[in-house]
This record gives structure tokens, sequence and C-alpha cells, in this order.
């Protein structure tokens, strides 16, 4: 569909150009348009990368950029926001009943992205990003769907080496031939049919929970019972001066996460009270189904476990929505988990 979309685009434009300057003529307005004029409105990238300018963005610069200029409608993590569109996820669920598209499951070609971002993005401030961010929210954008690495440079150069999980899954729009002629013919007006039956429905409501069975509503409850014991256990206070340091690193999590009394969820979850709970507890926070499933494995944020996702979020809960790259310095991570302490 996007070929054939290009390829209509791109007739209609050219049958625009090259009948201008005869309108021009015929009704005497204006002047045909000078090939500069026509140089500056081409602005389309096509699937083969003709278009594109030359430069690079670095997933770690369009982080940056994607939360100045998108995540206000898009998410941090390209999640989406409210009815805002999601960029990011629907992996696999293209043949369910309520697929999810978005760049990584849907999106065939990766010039549909660039050229949206060049020419219509952000929101109310189109055409203002340079190439450069425009790789670099690009390259953000195939780093939060799980296709290139977070080190990864996206160029002219090697775009086309990225490679979009539904690139075969588009077909020739071939309605004209195969659709047309059924519906050109002369219509039934009564007694088409014997009966009438619903054989599908238009939209899956799929609201009702389903119901426990009694191994599952079992192993439920005995992690929670698990996790309100430990959280029962006495905590040891730690050492003031660690905390106060851990204050300090902590402010690298602010743009996420709160704590404290007037604490609310943000991009992250509150994170009061996470010391010693099973994982996904924060009330009222819509967790990603990677964070809900290890709840339901029953991990819990012990010391050992706050400390490898600290170091490195996605090597402990691989498909998780934090973006963050992870604290290097183990003196950080053991401040940070001692402030966090504070707040049990």
């Amino acid at each position: 569909m996007s070929k054939f979309r290009d390829l209509v685009i791109g007739t209609a434009l050219a049958t625009t150009l090259a009948a201008a300057p005869a309108l021009a003529e015929k009704l005497g307005l204006g002047r045909a348009a000078l090939p500069e004029e026509i140089a500056a409105w081409d602005m389309d990238v096509a699937p083969d990368g003709t278009g594109l300018p030359v430069g690079s963005g670095s997933v770690e610069d369009g982080e940056m950029l994607f939360s100045e200029n998108c995540a206000v409608c898009h998410g941090e993590f390209a999640e989406g926001v409210d009815n805002w569109p999601k960029l990011a996820g629907g992996d696999g669920t293209l043949d369910d009943a309520d697929p999810l598209k978005t760049v990584g499951s849907y999106w065939p070609y990766l010039s549909t992205v660039w050229d949206y971002v060049h020419r219509s993005m952000p929101f109310g401030g189109a055409q203002t990003l340079a190439p450069d961010e425009v790789y670099a929210i690009t390259a953000y954008i195939l780093y939060s769907n799980y296709l290139v690495e977070d080190d990864f440079v996206l160029s002219n150069e090697n775009f086309l080496d990225v490679a979009m999980p539904n690139a075969d899954g588009f077909i020739v729009d071939d309605r004209d031939q195969v659709e047309l002629p059924l519906f050109s013919q002369e219509p039934c007006m009564s007694d088409c049919k014997d009966s009438v039956e619903i054989t599908m429905r238009a939209a899956v409501l799929d609201v009702t929970p389903d119901e426990l069975t009694e191994d599952v509503a079992r192993e439920q409850e005995a992690i929670k019972a698990a996790a309100a014991a430990q959280q029962a256990a006495p905590i040891k206070l730690p050492d003031p001066k660690l905390v106060a340091a851990g204050e300090k690193v902590f402010a690298e999590c602010k743009a996420c996460h709160q704590v404290g009394e007037s604490a609310k969820h943000r991009v992250g979850p509150v994170l009061n009270g996470v010391v010693g709970r099973q994982v996904g507890q924060a009330e009222g926070f819509n967790y990603s189904p990677a964070i809900r499933k290890a709840a339901e494995q029953g991990m819990i944020w012990d010391h050992a476990t706050l400390d490898a996702y600290l170091a490195s979020p996605r090597s402990v809960i691989e498909k998780g929505r934090m973006s963050f790259q992870g604290l290097r310095s183990e003196d950080d991570r053991e401040a940070v988990i001692a402030y966090l302490r504070t707040f049990n």
C-alpha cells in the first residue's frame, strides 16, 4: 500500500507541475514555477532512500530530542499518552482481533518514519527539526521498538540496512480488479438470502476478566503472602551519609519517578515502599506487559534485584519500558537503594 501511495502522490505531483505552465498561460494567472521553487517543494523520501539528506543521529541524542519534542504526546518511551498514538510495542499482534499498529509492528518502510517526522513533527512546530535531529529521533524510535541497540547511529549511509519487521506484510492494491467487479453488478433488492446471520463483529470488547483456576489463585495468594512477610520484616535504617549521596544520584531518576508524601505517578511509578516489595505493585500505575509478567512470576525488589536493575534495566526485565541506560557505579547504586529504603 505504501508503494502504491507513493506512486499516486508522485504521479499527482508530476502531473500538477507539468500542467502548471500551460494553466498559467491559459488563465493568465501567475507564472511557471522555477526549478529551485519546485525543488523546495520536493521533500519526500522514497522507500529506496531517494530524497534523504546527508546526515546522522544517534539513539543517545534521539532520546533527549524525543523527550523535548515528542514525549508530551507520545510518552517518554514512545508508549503513547492518552489518545495520542503509540509508536512502540505491538510486536506479534497484527493477527489479533485488536492489533496494535506501531512503527515496530506495522510500518513497512523506515522512509515513512523519517519523512513524516521531517515534514510534520513536532506538533505545532513542523519542519523546525534539522536533518541530523530527525535521524536521531528516528533512531530512538527504532531503539524503543528493540530494532537497534542503544549505541546505534542512523545515517543516510546505513538507512537501508535497517530491517523493518513488517516489510513483507503489504500487498499490491488490486481492489480495482478484484473487488470492483463484485460491487459493480446490479444489486439485489429483495429475497436475496434465506436467512441472515452475524458471522463477525467490527470490535472486540474484551473487558471481562478471565476466571482464575484454583492453581493460579493459590499461586497468586502465595506470592502476596511472601511479599507481605518480606515487607513486615524489620528494616535497619541505612547510613545517613549514604542516604544523602543517594538523594543526589536520584536526581537522574526524577524525570520519571517521584518519592515522598506528595509523590505522583509520572512516566514511571511512585517508588515509595518499593524496596522489598513485589514487582509491579504501585497502585494506579499502568505497568508494561513485561513488568506484569515479572510480577506474576513472583519477582521481588530485594537488594540484589534492585542493584542489578539499576545497573542495567533491560538485563533484568528484557522488554520493560525503562529506557534509562543504568548506573555504572556500584557506589551510586548502593546509595540510591539506601535513599529509597527511607521511603518504606
